[in-house]
């Protein structure tokens, strides 16, 4: 075959990743669930929406079919191997002047075929298959987007819930502080303006908890969409507790090649343009053609199929054009163009993919640091205010102690919450970054641009 042979172009690749220093690695060093992914943060709810959005959502659906007629456009390169069979049958009558009218039936196989001597067409069946391969790429990756949003989606809507009970907490204690504050007034200890401002803090807190029911129901909405079911078809229940953030193991940058199916997409694209490059270099080469035909041709159907009647012819042709004014070349130049360009875009999608997985590295290594200290801060925020509350009712603080004391817990706990949902988001994006388990190699067992067979089992419904 003319044209160059595939191999795949080396990428930017670090020994190993920046901010992997300090790293808890998961133990045993399990790799994360083939697939399941998202089985790590041990939620059955969240595995039932996954499960469902793998089959029913609109996206993976439409990728699904993309991968379907990919697989349909490598057989139909594959046919142009094989020769042509063809058959007619025919019949005529005819006179000229005013001679005896004639009749002609003809009875007829033919055959016509394409000798691929500069394998033109085997070059057009390995961009087609590379082709088919990048979309099943692209389909494993439009799975892995639609679980990670799904997931993120649902780690939002857990922490909503946490927020909620936080401000039903908040607005129950602020209750409280009013009734004290009444008592304290109809005790002639403490001014009206007490009670009017512990009345307003109160007033304050259940208008943010009613507020949280918004993003709530967005964040379920959001989910319902994404697992393909309209939002009035999905109720999820009241998350008692966020799941708890996994540690996650990570290898060397390098896996990131066979990992990720964006990468594997991209560098499936070059395989597939490289092959293209070959299709236009053989057309400077001549087409051989052979055809031949046989059958039978009389006067009538009577004896039609007799051996006197029969008639055949076998022949061949060697075509090429003499001048095209450099329309070959042209061509030649704009594959290799497209495989320089695609080469660039499969060398970009490998540094995106550093730059994520390192993101994400740093952000939840920082962030399990930052719980910690936030957690002190809440502790030591919820003893500020009991003191301030006490000393308010010993009378010997006003009650604008209270209330910054008061807000300052509220803030610091909620703090915490975003600190939480950020930890669980970053793990989710963390896992996605590194490829949710997937592998190439479910992509047929290509190997240094030889083209195995592409998977058979279907992919979507």
């Amino acid at each position: 075959m003319v044209g160059p042979d595939y191999r795949r172009p080396a990428a930017v690749i670090a020994p190993k990743f920046k901010e992997l220093a300090g790293w808890k690695q998961a133990t045993p060093r399990d790799q994360v669930p083939k697939g399941e992914w998202w089985a790590v943060f041990g939620d059955p709810a969240l595995d039932r929406l996954e499960r469902r959005a793998m089959t029913a959502n609109q996206t993976v659906l439409a990728q699904a079919a993309s991968y379907d007629q990919a697989r349909a456009l490598v057989d139909q390169a594959r046919a142009a191997l094989f020769p042509v069979l063809g058959a007619s049958a025919g019949a005529n009558r005819s006179a000229t002047g005013h001679g005896p009218a004639l009749s002609q039936v003809t009875v007829q196989a033919t055959a016509s075929w394409e000798i691929d001597i500069w394998g033109q067409i085997r070059r057009q069946v390995e961009s087609s298959e590379a082709n088919a391969e990048g979309s099943a790429a692209l389909l494993a990756n439009a799975r892995l987007s639609a679980g990670a949003a799904l997931a993120t989606a649902y780690m939002e809507l857990t922490v909503t819930d946490a927020l909620q009970r936080l401000l039903d907490n908040t607005v129950t204690n602020d209750a409280k502080a009013l009734k004290i504050t009444r008592n304290q007034y109809e005790a002639g200890v403490a001014a009206r303006s007490d009670v009017i401002l512990a009345q307003t803090q109160l007033d304050t807190a259940q208008s943010a908890a009613v507020a949280v029911g918004i993003s709530r129901g967005q964040f379920e909405h959001a989910i319902a969409v994404l697992a393909g079911m309209a939002p009035a078809e999905l109720n999820i229940p009241v998350v008692v507790q966020p799941p708890i953030v996994p540690d996650i193991p990570v290898s060397v940058p390098s896996t990131l090649l066979e990992r990720r199916p964006d990468i594997a997409a991209a560098e499936r694209t070059m395989a597939s343009n490289n092959a293209l490059i070959g299709v236009a270099v053989a057309a400077y080469y001549p087409a051989i053609d052979l055809s031949g035909a046989i059958g039978f041709a009389a006067g009538g159907f009577g004896g039609l199929l007799s051996a006197a009647n029969n008639v055949w012819s076998l022949g061949g042709t060697v075509s090429d054009e003499i001048f095209a004014g450099g329309a070959r070349s042209a061509a030649v130049a704009a594959a290799r163009a497209q495989y320089r360009s695609s080469v660039a875009t499969y060398r970009q999608t490998v540094l995106t993919a550093l730059q994520q997985v390192e993101d994400n590295l740093v952000g939840l290594r920082l962030l399990a640091q930052q719980a910690v200290i936030q957690d002190e801060a809440v502790r030591d925020a919820a003893l500020a205010a009991q003191i301030s509350l006490n000393e308010y009712t010993a009378g010997t603080q006003p009650y604008t102690t209270v209330v910054t004391a008061q807000n300052t817990l509220l803030s610091a706990q909620q703090t915490a919450l975003s600190i939480e949902q950020s930890r669980l988001t970053d793990a989710v994006a963390l896992i996605t970054a590194l490829g949710g388990g997937w592998n190439s190699g479910e992509l047929g067992g290509k190997k240094d641009g030889k083209v195995g067979a592409l998977p058979q089992t279907p992919l979507g419904p």
